[in-house]
């Protein structure tokens, strides 16, 4: 799946990872998907909580080479 926006937070620890990506949804549509990149190991069971609280949809997330990547639908 393409994303309509890709937010690199690769570096940054909590919970600027959250911020950057909640400042980039904000700019997004209702349909529209964002990729998140990220390199802190928090940030999976950040953004499973985010996500749920602010009733987006967490596509998918996977980890490769210690880089996270979560892909976020805007409801």
């Amino acid at each position: 799946m393409k994303a309509d926006i890709v937010v690199d937070t690769k570096g940054m620890a909590c919970p600027m990872p959250i911020v950057k990506a909640k400042k980039a949804l904000d700019s997004l549509e209702a349909g529209q998907v964002m990729e998140v990149l990220s390199t802190d190991k928090g940030s999976l069971n950040d953004f499973q909580a985010w996500v749920k609280q602010t009733n987006n949809e967490l596509i998918s997330h996977e980890e490769q080479n210690g880089v996270y990547k979560f892909l976020v639908k805007k409801k």
